[in-house]
């Protein structure tokens, strides 16, 4: 299919209600575009769903919203098992896509999405949002121009408390909706990504070990982080993916680095935090603190301060607040639709998170899941 730019408002559809839909649509809106309409799980939720964010149209299904001919954009925002099938459908449609991460609950399906997504010649963007905080694109500015030095160890973390009670639960803990993995496809991917993207290094091989401390949960679901706790009287199903992981990976160029993941540890809501250290200085930045980027060298410390008067280009151009007025999660995600959309249109914009980025992160994620498995160090 040839490549074209569209002319005027894009229009946009969602698919998937839920916490991801709501931030979805604002990031869409604030971009600029015209939200066509939304789908969900069955006509009469797309009815709640488009009531509840203001949107014109409720679709009977996901087919009528890639269908639509008034909408060049689909942003995937459903379970992982769908994701797949979704997407494919858009590609073939000649629409361009943004869809939720994991890609794919499989590699071979997510190296089929990117692969569908060249020959398709479409836009085809993955949230790895993480990569738009400021202080990130000041820490790969000081990787990149030296002030690091040549890497030497790199460690972190990516820890949550929403599904630590007994009773607590969601649709991501059945592997038939959420993929063989959890844990570590939904949150350490996060990481990895940002680790690799920040560094330019390539990770080479893992080993890893995974672990369920919670064997059974109510069956059904309840919305992602909701305060909602289903009757402990429910019915429970077996747990098959894992609330904790622990890896080991050995980069192309031999840097050990180090991550642990958690969904069940207590008082961290969001923590995804790294170390960077190399022979001149050391990084370290924390998504809860995202306003600050630690960089420590052997006779001082310096603290770098979000500041768009200052600091790297990118850096500079994604501090939309003024110094001191706190930038986080909502802003990254609404730069990351936005730098799509401007991709959309033949702009450039660096740092976009593609399917072959997504189709990466499925090679790491199954390499994960197979040294958990075997108890060795596994190739990604």
């Amino acid at each position: 299919m040839a490549e074209t730019k569209p002319a005027g408002t894009l229009g946009v559809a969602i698919v998937g209600a839920g916490m991801m839909g709501a931030v979805h649509s604002r990031a869409s809106r604030l971009a600029g575009a015209q939200i066509k309409g939304i789908a969900t799980s069955s006509p009469e939720r797309a009815k709640e769903a488009a009531a509840q964010l203001g949107i014109g149209r409720a679709y009977s299904n996901a087919d009528e919203a890639i269908a639509d001919p008034a909408v060049q954009v689909i942003h995937i925002c459903t379970p992982n098992s769908t994701h797949y099938p979704l997407a494919m459908a858009a590609l073939a449609a000649g629409k361009h896509v943004v869809c939720e991460k994991p890609l794919a609950t499989s590699l071979a399906d997510a190296k089929a999405l990117a692969n569908a997504a060249h020959s398709a010649q479409r836009v085809a963007a993955v949230p790895f949002v993480y990569r738009y905080h400021p202080m990130v694109r000041e820490a790969r500015a000081l990787v990149k121009d030296g002030t690091v030095g040549a890497l030497q160890l790199i460690h972190g973390s990516y820890l949550q408390d929403w599904l630590l009670g007994r009773d607590d639960t969601n649709w991501r803990v059945d592997a038939a909706l959420g993929g063989p993995s959890r844990a570590f496809a939904d949150i350490g991917s996060h990481w990895c990504d940002l680790i690799e993207w920040i560094s330019g290094e390539r990770f080479e091989s893992v080993v890893a070990t995974l672990q369920t401390t919670m064997k059974d949960r109510p069956a059904g679901s309840v919305a992602t982080f909701s305060a909602v706790t289903p009757d402990a009287s429910a019915a429970r199903q077996a747990v098959t993916t894992e609330d904790i992981a622990g890896a080991l990976f050995r980069t192309q160029a031999g840097v050990l680095t180090t991550l642990t993941v958690s969904q069940v540890s207590a008082g961290r809501k969001n923590r995804l935090w790294f170390e960077i250290d190399g022979a001149n200085a050391s990084l370290v930045f924390d998504q809860e603190e995202p306003e600050k980027l630690w960089l420590g060298e052997r006779d001082s410390t310096r603290l770098f301060v979000r500041d768009p008067s200052r600091g790297s280009a990118e850096q500079r151009r994604l501090a939309t607040l003024p110094a001191g007025h706190a930038q986080g999660y909502a802003q990254c995600f609404e730069a990351f639709v936005a730098d799509t959309y401007a991709a959309i249109r033949g702009e450039t914009r660096e740092g976009l998170p593609t399917f072959d980025d997504g189709y990466r992160s499925g090679q790491i994620i199954d390499a994960v899941l197979g040294s958990s498995k075997a108890g060795a160090w596994t190739q990604i």
